[in-house]
Order: structure tokens, then C-alpha cells, then sequence
């Protein structure tokens, strides 16, 4: 996910445009994650977000109309670091097994939402509250997750002799569980840790594929 940038050189010594533009891009991510999980998305504000930054509003407008389109920037760029950290855990090696697959994909999921909690929340909590738009992306984000597990399991199945899901609803299924899980634990802290829910969607991604190898026994 954005991680917050360092402060920017000036002069001489100043970076090219788009590395500037770039450094900038991050701080206000981080500040913009900071303001969402803190006030909420209702009472965020470009002011608000520009100020956590140490920038001017006048910077916040050079990079997003409004604060519409900054969660949704934000959005973006922790949900394909997510996807990525998960992508790149599933695949694993020769040796795993499809059981470890699903740990390590598991595991990349919650240390990824562990290590950058404001922008957590914002994937999984305030983005709700953004308005229609917000919620379509969230869709297909849930859905791009889906699809990657699923696809990831056709290629065990190929390759080891894993159990293949029923259908792509079930992946769905699961995404949505483990959302919904998680959000709860952002909001209200149960279970303690988000690395507590591990064994808990372990369970449930064994439990959804041992009822695919039923119905298709």
C-alpha cells in the first residue's frame, strides 16, 4: 500500500517533475488514509488531507478534483498492492502443497491490512460511504479477487491434484466472508488481531472446497 514519502528536496537539489509529483502523490495518500480512518469519509475534507500532508490545498488540486476522486485514486493503488502481495503468495513454488498456498495467500492478505492499517480501513470500511461510484470500483475489486482466486485454484487443481471449487460464487463467497470479517475487526476490534482471522478463513476456504468435492463426488 502508499507508504508515506520523504520530504522533497528543493533548488538545485530537487528531484525531476515526476519524481516530485510521485513523492507528493504518496504523502498525500498517507495523510489522505490518516484523515478517512480517523473523521470518516462524510467529514473528510480537501483541507483537511492537505494539512496531514504539509502541503497546500492548491497541491491536493494538482493531483485530484476533489476528495472523491482521491479515495478512489487511493483505493486503486492499495487494492492492486493487495492483489499483487496475494497473487505472488498463492503462486508459491513446486513444493507447496494447495493447503500452503491458501495459508501464504491468507497470511499476504492480513499482514498487508496489519501493516498499514489507515489505508485498511479505507479499503475495506470508508470507501462504502463514497457514493456510487466508489461502491462499483469496490465491486469489481471484490470481484478481480474472486477471479484470482479462483484461477489460482483451476492451476492447482491442474497441476497437484488440488479439489477445484464448485463454482466462481463460492470464490465470491469467500472474498466477501473475509471482507467482511476483516472490516469488523477494523471497526470494532474483534477478534484482537486481524492475525487471529487467519485459522478462521482457513476454515472456511477448506470448508467451501470439501462441500465442491461433495456436490461433485
Amino acid at each position: 500500500m502508499p507508504e508515506s514519502a520523504p520530504s522533497i528536496p528543493r533548488g538545485r537539489h530537487a528531484p525531476p517533475l515526476e519524481v516530485r509529483l510521485e513523492r507528493q502523490r504518496g504523502r498525500l495518500f498517507a495523510a489522505a488514509a490518516a484523515v478517512f480512518a480517523r473523521v470518516g469519509y462524510a467529514e473528510a475534507s480537501a483541507e483537511a488531507i492537505s494539512r496531514e500532508a504539509g502541503m497546500s490545498k492548491a497541491t491536493f488540486y494538482e493531483h485530484f478534483a476533489n476528495k472523491e476522486e482521491c479515495i478512489l485514486a487511493l483505493f486503486d493503488a492499495a487494492a492492486e498492492m493487495v492483489r499483487s502481495g496475494v497473487g505472488s503468495a498463492t503462486l508459491g513454488d513446486e513444493t507447496s502443497t494447495p493447503e500452503q498456498r491458501i495459508s501464504l495467500g491468507v497470511g499476504a492478505f492480513l499482514s498487508a491490512l496489519e501493516a498499514f492499517p489507515d489505508h485498511a480501513k479505507t479499503l475495506l470500511v470508508e470507501i462504502i460511504g463514497a457514493g456510487p461510484r466508489a461502491v462499483e470500483r469496490r465491486d469489481a475489486v471484490l470481484q478481480d479477487f474472486a477471479d484470482l482466486i479462483d484461477s489460482q485454484n483451476a492451476i492447482a487443481h491442474e497441476r497437484l491434484g488440488a479439489r477445484r471449487f464448485a463454482s466462481p460464487h463460492d470464490t465470491f463467497a469467500i472474498v466477501g466472508a473475509i471482507v467482511e470479517l476483516a472490516s469488523r475487526q477494523l471497526r470494532h476490534g474483534r477478534p484482537e488481531k486481524l492475525a487471529d482471522l487467519e485459522p478462521i478463513i482457513e476454515r472456511l476456504v477448506t470448508g467451501v472446497l470439501d462441500q465442491g468435492t461433495a456436490a461433485s463426488g
